[in-house]
């Protein structure tokens, strides 16, 4: 599969296409897994760490990425099957008030994580060449299916950089 071309995603989300540098991207996806398992699992017994006042904990954190791993998801199937409706912006920190990931464990919500990744592999793996190509609108930009499965994969890579830099 070829990388998305910058006109694939808006420049905001560039920052996530552009930290996976593969090309077999569902099997680097496959692969991160056991990477994200790990990462996340080091925090065990300070899922409710944060690095500053006022940011998120690690257990936010995972919640945040499952919460954006089901609307990239989302976004791929709706671009995919040709839906031609605009899907609206998300606003991250008014989801995260309204979210209870405090009330559970950080092993549940990696469980829920991965659970959701299988449902987009197994969601992904079934596209034809057409669908990757499609186009349509997400937060007011331009989205090809692919660049939205590279944004899967980017969005689950920024967080654990930002968990090894700022949390540890």
């Amino acid at each position: 599969m070829t990388r998305p071309a910058p006109t694939d995603h808006s420049e905001f989300h560039a920052r996530y296409v552009n930290l996976v540098p593969e090309t077999d991207l569902l099997s680097a996806m496959r692969a991160q897994a056991a990477v994200t398992q790990a990462a996340l699992l080091a925090f065990a017994d300070r899922p409710d760490h944060r690095y500053a006042p006022g940011k998120w904990s690690v257990r936010q954190v995972l919640g945040h990425m499952a919460d954006t791993e089901r609307i990239f998801g989302y976004r791929a199937l709706s671009v995919a099957r040709g839906d031609a409706a605009p899907l609206p912006s998300v606003e991250q920190d008014g989801w995260m008030a309204n979210s209870d990931f405090a009330s559970s464990s950080l092993e549940d919500l990696l469980a829920g994580f991965q659970a959701v990744r299988t449902g987009n592999l197994s969601l992904l793996s079934g596209f034809t060449p057409a669908a990757w190509e499609r186009r349509g609108v997400a937060s007011g930009h331009t989205v090809t299916v692919r660049a939205q499965a590279y944004m899967l994969l980017g969005h689950e890579r920024a967080h654990l950089e930002i968990l090894r830099e700022k949390y540890s």
